[in-house]
């Protein structure tokens, strides 16, 4: 019998994805919460597991599509169908499709025909759970691919040579393409896939290994320039002796367009919505850190400290999560429906963080409870996971404050804007080794600046400068931090 898998909603109402990878293949045999594809949503990349065992019928979206939450997905052929001959396609109409998208589960779409009562025991079945999306196979077993129409994943040496390594001229006889999805990172394979490259051909190169962006470079080097375009231009006399004139207009190798998509489609909404719905005001505080730099260079050399990386961003983290309880308008936010000022006796940070998928603001759940040590590790982990393009849906929702680095770019200040929802958001500037008026002296001094946008509606000017003054109260002097509470 064939089940229809439809596209989950994967997490705070998404309305699509997007096919980044297929794992699986028309006629492969799958198990139970095996990883079938990977898909882009507007927050993350998420692995999707099978909701059923079975083999696969039909994949409905290629590499590169983008599905609507509720839409067809791919079809399976589950225990006791006939998977000889092909079955209808679901019959769920729209409003059931949106009901379960709401619901934020795979429905179960089985090709029934009038009278056919096994058909109306399995659509009357829970759907199958699923492993927690984004999760990694517990095993590393997964069902070979077989190409259409063989039994046997090798190709000949002339296709070898001319497709998986032109200029490998010595190597003779078949060469066997990978049983299993190439080892690589998410950045990795979306460079591969704007490039045009398959993983599976570069990983055929070097079996064993895991392909690298270096790798996927060496194979497209290796790769036969494309054709120049050629424009036929009409002659003189075209029109005397009849001969065809193209009319297609030359590629414009000028300009690039890439669709709107994915994290940078969610990131321009949000930046709209709460620019033309809070009323942003930013103020700026420029201070000497220089304590805050010494001490951070005698924690280095603390062998207890040992495997922990505690930098300036920590130390605002910590500074700012003593603020907030000394200024609790700038932890809040404006209930417009309920006609309420919500005010959160916690704090949920939020750190941006710059990935080739653009920026996310993933959250530290009440990161005010967390000495510095373990706030220190919590941003570094966080990081990497957003470097990784892991970062779950999930942990992107319930900030209640943020913060952003802006000094790692170079750059000293700027006028962040808030993330919907959200009171403040404090852009942090580079340290600088700068003439500072010290003790009644000038000296050269680590100087940085803090700016501060708010929303005015729950903030006033006074409540931002005081939140900016405990700040950095506690750059300048890190034993402040015991004072406050």
């Amino acid at each position: 019998m064939i089940a229809e898998f439809l596209l989950p909603d994967l997490g705070e109402g998404l309305p699509e994805a997007e096919i980044v990878h297929w794992l699986v293949s028309e006629g492969d045999e799958v198990t139970l919460n095996q990883t079938i594809a990977e898909v882009e949503t507007a927050k993350a990349i998420v692995e999707i597991p099978s909701p059923y065992a079975g083999t696969v019928q039909g994949l409905h979206a290629a590499a590169g599509d983008v599905v609507a939450v509720g839409s067809p997905l791919v079809s399976f052929a589950v225990e006791g169908a006939d998977v000889g001959s092909p079955a209808p396609a679901s019959r769920l109409d729209s409003a059931q499709r949106s009901a379960a998208a709401a619901q934020g589960s795979a429905v179960e779409a089985v090709a029934e025909e009038p009278g056919d009562t096994a058909a109306d025991d399995i659509a009357a079945r829970a759907t199958p759970n699923l492993v927690g999306y984004g999760a990694a196979p517990s095993s590393g077993n997964r069902p070979r691919r077989r190409a259409r129409g063989s039994t046997t994943s090798t190709i000949d040496s002339d296709h070898a040579v001319r497709e998986a390594a032109p200029h490998d001229v010595l190597r003779t006889g078949p060469i066997e393409l990978p049983r299993e999805r190439p080892r690589s990172t998410p950045p990795v394979r979306k460079y591969a896939k704007d490039h045009g490259i398959d993983l599976v051909l570069v990983a055929a190169v070097h079996p064993g290994e895991a392909v690298t962006r270096a790798r996927v470079e060496e194979y497209a080097s290796r790769q036969p320039a494309a054709p120049a375009p050629v424009t036929t231009m009409p002659s003189p006399d075209a029109h005397l002796a009849n001969e065809p004139v193209s009319t297609v207009p030359p590629a414009d190798h000028r300009v690039t367009r890439t669709p709107i998509r994915g994290v940078r489609k969610h990131t321009a909404a949000a930046m709209v919505r709460s620019a033309f719905t809070a009323p942003h005001a930013t103020t700026f505080l420029t201070l000497d850190v220089t304590a805050t730099t010494e001490l951070l260079a005698s924690l280095k050399h603390d062998r207890a400290l040992d495997g922990h990386r505690i930098g300036v961003l920590a130390i605002v983290a910590k500074a700012v999560c003593l603020a907030l309880g000394r200024t609790p308008a700038l932890n809040a936010r404006w209930d417009e429906t309920a006609g309420e000022i919500v005010e959160h006796h916690y704090v949920s940070l939020g750190i941006a963080a710059a990935t080739d998928r653009g920026l996310v603001v993933p959250v530290i759940p009440d990161a005010d409870r967390l000495p510095l040590v373990d706030l220190a590790d919590a941003i570094a982990e966080l990081a990497a996971t957003a470097r990784a393009g892991r970062t779950a849906p999930a942990a992107m929702t319930g900030g209640t404050f943020s913060i952003t680095n802006v000094g790692v770019f170079g750059v000293d200040a700027g006028t962040p804007i808030l993330n919907p929802g959200e009171a403040g958001i404090l852009a942090i500037g580079a340290v600088r080794r700068t003439p500072w008026e010290h003790h009644g002296e000038i000296a050269l001094r680590d100087v940085l600046t803090l700016s501060l946008s708010f929303d005015h509606r729950l903030v006033d000017g006074a409540e931002a400068a005081r939140f900016l003054t405990d700040v950095a109260g506690v750059l300048r002097e890190p034993g402040r931090a015991m004072l406050l509470r």
